[in-house]
């Protein structure tokens, strides 16, 4: 049985490992260095923004989270160990099912891109940079947009 709960800080912990799994198994693009800034500010930084929720499997225990901040998803990750198993589509849905129309996705990994295309967003814009200034440039995609 899955279920997805609001997460509390006890488990971030967790969620940075889900989270390293899944950028090093998606995520390419990005060097060690870049890995590991990214992976220092999740906790201090990053989650306490957002509104995060946890999907946990009784077999697998958690499996992936989702960050929602408004009606925006600001993070999705599922580990790289459970890809592919409908776990990813669960938290689109919980989120869409919570208001969410908007995300913003890594041009440089496809794979994301189609899967948030495959569920109804269309890219609306696209920045240079990440919010860092790094050079990775972000499709904005919207619920029902029009396509750029």
């Amino acid at each position: 049985m899955r279920k997805i709960e609001r997460c509390d800080a006890e488990k971030y912990p967790v969620l940075v490992e889900i989270w390293e799994r899944a950028v090093r198994a998606t995520h390419d693009f990005l060097e060690e260095k870049d890995i590991q800034e990214i992976k220092a500010a999740l906790i201090p930084e990053y989650f306490p923004q957002v509104e995060v929720f946890v999907l946990e499997d009784d077999r697998c225990g958690a499996v992936g989270f989702i960050g929602i901040l408004g009606g925006k998803i600001e993070m999705l990750f599922v580990d790289s160990a459970c890809h592919g198993q409908g776990f990813g589509t669960e938290l689109i849905e919980f989120a869409i099912n919570n208001g969410a129309t908007a995300v913003d996705v890594n041009e440089q990994n496809p794979s994301a891109v189609r899967f948030y295309m495959n569920r109804g967003f269309c890219v609306v814009s696209r920045d240079e940079t990440d919010d860092a200034g790094r050079p990775f440039p972000i499709l904005h995609m919207d619920l029902g947009g029009f396509a750029l």
